[in-house]
């Protein structure tokens, strides 16, 4: 067993040194913050973090202080010290991936008082001193020995690290014109919101007039400026990018698009992906369908691998890696989700599904963890580093995304594809950042295809339309 012992007052002789060595990781930061409630933008923002001030900070307030008084109180004298104060000079920053090595020495003993004064430094790997001082602290006369508690194991979550990812994809592109389709609750409304602030959007609000009204007055949100298309009368010419599903349903909203005349639908079925901000996933990670292909037959799947392969290049991710999810990693011919899986890789193979390393059937923890894959013997270049995951059903694909959303707090942003312009869609649990995020998605998508081809936005009688329906 390991112990954590002192050394008293007694034993220690001018000269006795002790030494700790750690290295400064971006968790860190998160983990002081989170304990201090220290959000400086010093610290947390990643534009300010680049200048020599970020640096500055965190070698005073980590490692000047914290890591010192470790050495002192675990170590020399050790349990039961006393700290009573410091004076440091910080002389060099320290960054993310410096190893520091802590040292105290002790300088001077106060028999009387029992008091020593110690020498601090704390150096680099480079051999920089980056912080020296003294610190004095009263030393403990009795001995302690007892066994040392692990350090507990502690999970810093970066909130809507992904989702600040991509909303600097969107940085300098030219927003969008998005019809908001009956926006009568505040949820809608303050996301689309957001969504202007940061220039993704330019949204015309397509509803009853007095709901929207209304329902913008109980949240105090001022939608003067912003045009508002009553469903009943108008029948503007202009054309939109995106749509954006306010409070009515998502049934109603999708019978609306697939109606004839309407002209959202196109020859590739409509699907929904979700992108998901998984803070223990240390990539993006995209699920679907998990909305509207309830039992999606093989051709359907091709689709909804398609619809979603395409936004992950609009998003600048050239090959996306497919897990095709099943309960095992081989075909059985009892479980049909393995059978469609080994169907749709063979279909990647000969060019019906384009774009993506596609590969299945695969379980959920194979498809997301190398570990996982590698303690089952399965070699795939998706295993452990899948960028999309492709549910059997929709029933699969909701229990999956509400588990991720509740018991790891995902934060999830969906999109409907496959018609002629993206379609946001949020749920209940969203909040104003990933409603935020879902517009983000459109642009991206939006842009992508004004690259690729002509602009082909849609009428906004059509998001009337789609009201009406």
């Amino acid at each position: 067993m390991d112990y954590i012992e002192n050394h008293v007052f007694d034993e220690i002789n001018v000269g006795d040194q002790a030494t700790i060595s750690r290295t400064l990781t971006h968790d860190d930061i998160l983990l002081f913050a989170a304990v201090s409630g220290d959000v400086n933008p010093a610290h947390m923002d990643e534009e300010f973090a680049r200048s020599d001030l970020f640096h500055e900070i965190i070698a005073h307030g980590m490692w000047g202080g914290s890591l010192i008084s470790t050495v002192l109180g675990t170590l020399l004298p050790g349990p039961g010290t006393i700290y009573l104060g410091q004076s440091f000079r910080f002389l060099h920053p320290v960054a993310v991936g410096d190893t520091v090595d802590v040292t105290v020495t002790a300088k001077e003993k106060n028999e009387e008082k029992g008091r020593i004064q110690f020498d601090c430094k704390c150096v680099n790997q480079r051999g920089e001193v980056v912080v020296t001082g003294t610190a004095d602290v009263i030393a403990p006369r009795e001995k302690i020995k007892r066994p040392r508690v692990p350090i507990p194991t502690v999970h810093v979550f970066d909130r809507y690290a992904r989702f600040r990812q991509l909303m600097q994809l969107v940085e300098g592109l030219e927003p969008i014109h998005v019809a908001i389709v009956h926006p009568t609750d505040k949820d809608t409304l303050a996301g689309c919101l957001e969504a202007v602030k940061s220039n993704v959007i330019v949204p015309i609000f397509v509803g009853p007039r007095a709901k929207i009204e209304a329902a913008a007055e109980a949240a105090q949100i001022d939608l003067s400026g912003f045009e508002i298309v009553s469903t009943e009368h108008s029948h503007a010419a202009r054309r939109v990018d995106a749509l954006v599903k306010g409070s009515l349903s998502t049934e109603e909203l999708m019978g609306a698009a697939r109606a004839e005349g309407i002209g959202l639908q196109t020859a590739r079925r409509m699907t929904h992906v979700v992108a998901l901000d998984v803070p223990t996933y240390s990539r993006p990670l995209f699920l679907t369908d998990t909305v509207i292909q309830h039992h999606p037959c093989i051709e359907a799947k091709r689709d909804i691998v398609q619809n979603a392969v395409e936004l992950l290049q609009a998003l600048g991710i050239e090959t996306p890696k497919v897990a095709i999810l099943s309960a095992l990693e081989r075909v059985d011919p009892q479980m049909e989700s393995t059978i469609e899986a080994a169907a749709l890789c063979k279909m990647a193979d000969r060019g019906q599904i384009v774009g993506a390393v596609v590969d299945g059937p695969m379980p959920f923890e194979t498809a997301i963890s190398e570990e996982a894959a590698e303690r089952k013997g399965v070699t795939s270049p998706v295993a452990g580093k899948a960028d999309i995951l492709v549910v059997p059903d929709l029933e699969a694909g909701q229990m999956l995304v509400k588990q991720l959303q509740y018991l790891i707090s995902a934060h999830a942003a969906g999109l409907i594809l496959g018609a002629r312009v993206p379609i946001v869609v949020a749920e209940p649990e969203d909040t104003v950042r990933t409603r935020e995020a879902g517009c983000a998605l459109a642009a991206v998508l939006v842009h992508a295809r004004r690259r690729a081809a002509p602009s082909s936005g849609i009428p906004s009688n059509l998001a009337d339309a789609a009201v009406a329906g």
